[in-house]
């Protein structure tokens, strides 16, 4: 785990002058400067001879801590060098196969394997990785670089593209923070109104678009390759190329199967050479983690919680319990309105892009940390595999009551609730409601469509008000997109959720939106400020697999009680210890702040 940066020059004209080349190799190293809180253990850089490619990297030691695990790495016999930050779990099956071709290694790290895989197979072993990561690769035999991020984002990567300026024509920097390449000097910081736009939707920004202009977010699953021009002038070739799609809802799967999947994808992601501990909440997705932990590594497991003076938000009891049922090692750290306010400005900081949340991400993850741990493992994903949310059972309600409108309608409605919106704006001085009524309008007008329902739902505010708030290249913005989403986004998202039974469909808009868009991303900036990883593995893409197999009317049955997770994870606990009612990880800001 790890920070990650570089440039790729005009490979097609490699000639260019010294002294640019020379301010590449400047550009990208206050680009590494600004990731060193990613990667406190080493720092390193690569360039190739004429400086057109060149890679940084800040390392956090998890895997073989000795210099043989450092990075950039170089693969001698094929030249071929790798920037990785992640971890790839299931590195051990790939050496194996690799040794029975003749590869030798020299370490013990995932990131050899990766290296001597992509020698041997190129690209066809991106998605055999099971794991989290984001990386570049320089392949000097066909003079190329692919970025290439993981199969559901759970790390990031940006990039952005330097067209004339002091670093030369069309230079391409990447990093795993957009507060990274503007440390580079050769961004501009200009807000995009795209960004702002879909921020005032949800209040957190859409990829690809970024809040800066210019700098985009590379997609889960995808690969960005960058090849040369045909001549001396022309600007790199950029392609890209999407390597797995979430999988349709497909009869398959037996509970059996579930079960076994759960445990082989947490004991592949207990492996690390640095100390690893479990959050664990008391709710029922840490809880499962932290079960099936102890299970393979019975009286070893360390589980962590944060606790408050709050009485009223205080669960670290509930934590306590299922503790003592798995026979943990359990922390507890009670985290105070003082620590709050002492804390918060490197709180703000961390946060990479705006995001209404990651501030209680980044409390758990500094007192993890400073109880000695760089290594976490997090309940994400349960809640948006087994139906957890309102939403599942809200939607389904919503489109069926839309179906009842005749297509034109819903318009017709919506257009006569914004009227009685704009009275009171305009008549009352008066704000109108952005609860669930306050949004009828937006409501009527996505009636008909899934995710134009569910972008309404999760909305800050109605387009209405959105559009109030906003500044006319925003409002330009917000007009061009869809209930702020990108529309080449919107049309993804519809095309992979058409035919899919629906609460299948909205797993997958979860997945694709509230986890991938903003979780995992707040999740990636407020651990990696203090050198904390934080692996997910409800999220490996081989259980999503699984979980997609399995019958709807069990996986979804009873309605939010997730009972097939319960059924796999946490038989051998008693059932009382998770039956009450649901409640995340919440701080107790508002009252803290208000004082």
């Amino acid at each position: 785990m790890c920070g990650i940066a570089g440039a790729v020059g005009n490979l097609a004209n490699p000639a260019a002058h010294a002294r640019t080349r020379d301010d590449v190799v400047r550009c990208v190293n206050k680009i590494s400067v600004a990731l060193r809180h990613r990667g406190p253990d080493g720092a390193g850089l690569w360039t190739t001879p004429s400086n057109e490619v060149v890679f940084a990297h800040r390392r956090l030691a998890i895997l073989d801590l000795s210099e043989a695990g450092a990075q950039p790495m170089v693969d001698a016999a094929s030249g071929c060098v790798i920037t990785f930050n992640g971890e790839v779990y299931n590195f051990k099956e790939l050496r194996r196969e690799l040794a029975t071709l003749g590869e030798r290694f020299h370490s013990t790290s995932d990131t050899e394997v990766i290296l001597k895989a992509y020698k041997h197979w190129g690209l066809d072993v991106v998605p055999r990785l099971r794991g989290i990561f984001a990386m570049a690769i320089w392949d000097p035999r066909s003079r190329v670089v692919h970025l290439v991020r993981d199969h559901l984002g759970i790390k990031p990567l940006y990039w952005t593209t330097v067209h004339d300026g002091p670093l030369g024509k069309d230079v391409l920097l990447f990093a795993s923070e957009v507060r990274a390449l503007l440390a580079s000097g050769g961004v501009e910081r200009r807000l995009d109104p795209n960004g702002v736009a879909s921020y005032l939707s949800q209040g957190f920004v859409i990829g690809p678009t970024t809040i800066v202009e210019g700098v985009r977010l590379l997609p889960p699953a995808t690969i960005l390759t960058i090849a040369p021009g045909s001549g001396a002038q022309d600007a790199n070739v950029h392609t890209l190329r999407r390597y797995w799609t979430p999988p349709s809802a497909a009869r398959g799967t037996t509970e059996d199967e579930l079960r076994e999947e759960l445990a082989s994808t947490v004991r592949i992601q207990l492996v690390t050479d640095a100390p690893l501990g479990i959050f664990l909440s008391g709710g029922i997705d840490s809880s499962a983690v932290a079960a099936l932990a102890s299970e393979t590594e019975p009286d070893s497991v360390h589980t962590f919680t944060i606790g408050f003076d709050e009485a009223g938000l205080d669960e670290s009891q509930y934590a306590a319990r299922v503790a003592a049922a798995i026979g943990s090692r359990h922390s507890n750290v009670t985290l105070r309105e003082e620590d709050f306010v002492r804390q918060l400005p490197d709180a703000l900081t961390a946060i990479d892009q705006p995001t209404f949340d990651a501030l209680n991400t980044y409390f758990v993850s500094r007192a993890a940390r400073q109880a000695g741990m760089t290594v976490a493992l997090a309940g994400t994903g349960g809640d948006e595999l087994f139906g957890g949310y309102p939403s599942f059972v809200e939607l389904p309600k919503m489109l069926r009551a839309g179906s009842w409108l005749p297509r034109g309608l819903d318009g017709a409605i919506g257009g006569t609730a914004r009227f009685a919106g704009g009275l009171l704006w305009d008549q009352l001085g008066r704000t109108p409601p952005q609860t669930r009524w306050g949004k009828i309008a937006d409501v009527a007008c996505a009636a008909h469509d899934l995710v134009g329902l569910y972008q309404t739902c999760y909305a800050l505010f109605t387009r209405e008000t959105q559009s109030r708030l906003a500044a006319e290249r925003v409002q330009a913005a917000q007009q061009a997109q869809y209930f702020g989403l990108p529309a080449e986004t919107a049309r993804e998202w519809r095309s992979r959720t058409e035919g899919s039974e629906i609460r299948h469909a909205i797993s997958l808009l979860e997945l694709a939106s509230f986890i991938g868009e903003r979780l995992l991303r707040d999740t990636d900036a407020a651990s990696m400020a203090v050198s904390l990883e934080v692996r997910v593995p409800l999220l490996d893409y081989a259980l999503c697999e699984t979980v997609a197999g399995l019958d709807a009317s069990r996986r979804f049955s009873p309605p939010r009680k997730k009972q097939l997770l319960r059924g796999a994870a946490l038989a051998r606990l008693d059932p009382a210890l998770f039956d009450r009612p649901k409640s995340g990880f919440v701080l107790p800001i508002e009252e803290w702040s208000r004082r």
